[in-house]
């Protein structure tokens, strides 16, 4: 199937799954009266933001996926199941639960300072681990086990933390590990998006080296790829979208471990100049009928992220495993 169909549809399926989740939740909103003064505060201060980040979080989850798993010639490999994610939610929780809050105010814009450093901490220590070990072990497959088990640790810490934590601090960790993509006010959205668009701009950068990466690192080296700056790229990268999201939404588990899959399957290509775009945005749309999802029970409630993505990642990785 050619790419650029694939792309233009993709675009336009993002667009609308914004509006969608704009107009659509607990109180039906018609497309003609968005800019109508009395639901000002309902589209500018909640779903609006909600929206936004749930498109940049698919999109910036997406693109960690294809990356570790070209960086590692893994199909298996993601944020999640390498125990990236489960760094920054560590780092996190322990930020948190410490009472830890200093935020950076510029104007109108804020960031949560302390939580998303925490989580990059988080992420690029367990990037170093694995970067290291990659070292000692040359087994693929032994270096995925690992990552397993880093994310299993990492995961009985915040269990223990939760422990002794207060009734109200437990609460508000297993709330914010169940995903939430209205957790980013509008006032946060800029240095969430400028944070994510950093990343997904050196993913792009990324192409060349990757293409020549995946054929061998000796073919690599001859292409004149710079194996060094290209891994500390990769992981950078990795890092970022990886902490950068975790911070503000929570652990979302499978859209980085699925979408690339999908786009392959969509392509039958590897490579990443086609895979890249189409595989972040799949990201965005999953992560937006997600959004969208979530808010359908009555009543007002949401329904947790992690509750849905595994709904559409599951299937996608059981079908690669059974085919491979």
């Amino acid at each position: 199937m050619k790419a650029k169909p694939i792309i233009i549809t993709l675009i336009l399926l993002n667009i609308a799954a914004i509006a969608v989740n704009i107009c659509y939740g607990s109180i039906h909103i018609p497309l003609r009266e968005l800019m109508d003064e009395r639901w000002h505060f309902i589209v500018w201060e909640s779903r609006l933001p909600a929206a936004v980040t749930a498109l940049l979080t698919g999109i910036a989850l997406a693109a960690c996926g294809l990356l570790l798993q070209s960086y590692f010639r893994n199909p298996l490999a993601g944020p999640s199941i390498l125990g990236i994610t489960s760094g920054a939610n560590l780092m996190v929780a322990l930020v948190t639960l410490g009472g830890i809050r200093w935020s950076i105010s510029w104007g109108t814009f804020e960031m949560k300072g302390a939580v998303v450093f925490s989580a990059m901490l988080g992420a690029f220590l367990v990037l170093a681990l694995l970067l290291f070990l990659g070292r000692i072990v040359r087994s693929q497959i032994t270096l995925l086990i690992i990552g397993i088990l880093l994310s299993y640790l990492t995961s009985a810490l915040i269990t223990l933390l939760g422990y002794y934590a207060s009734a109200q601090g437990f609460q508000q960790l297993m709330l914010w590990g169940m995903g939430d993509f209205s957790s980013v006010s509008i006032t946060e959205l800029p240095g969430f998006a400028l944070l994510i668009l950093i990343g997904i701009i050196v993913s792009f950068l990324l192409i060349k080296p990757l293409n020549g990466w995946m054929q061998g690192e000796k073919y690599a080296m001859n292409l004149g790829i710079d194996l060094k700056r290209t891994r500390l790229l990769v992981l950078g990268v990795t890092g970022l979208l990886s902490a950068v999201t975790t911070a503000w939404c929570g652990p979302i588990a499978f859209v980085g471990l699925s979408m690339p899959h999908l786009a392959r399957m969509m392509l039958k290509t590897d490579d990443h100049g086609l895979l890249l775009p189409v595989t972040t945005l799949l990201g965005g749309l999953c992560c937006s009928f997600c959004l969208w999802l979530s808010t359908r029970p009555d009543g007002g409630t949401l329904l947790p992220i992690n509750a849905l993505t595994p709904l559409f990642g599951v299937p996608v990785i059981i079908y690669v495993l059974l085919k491979k």
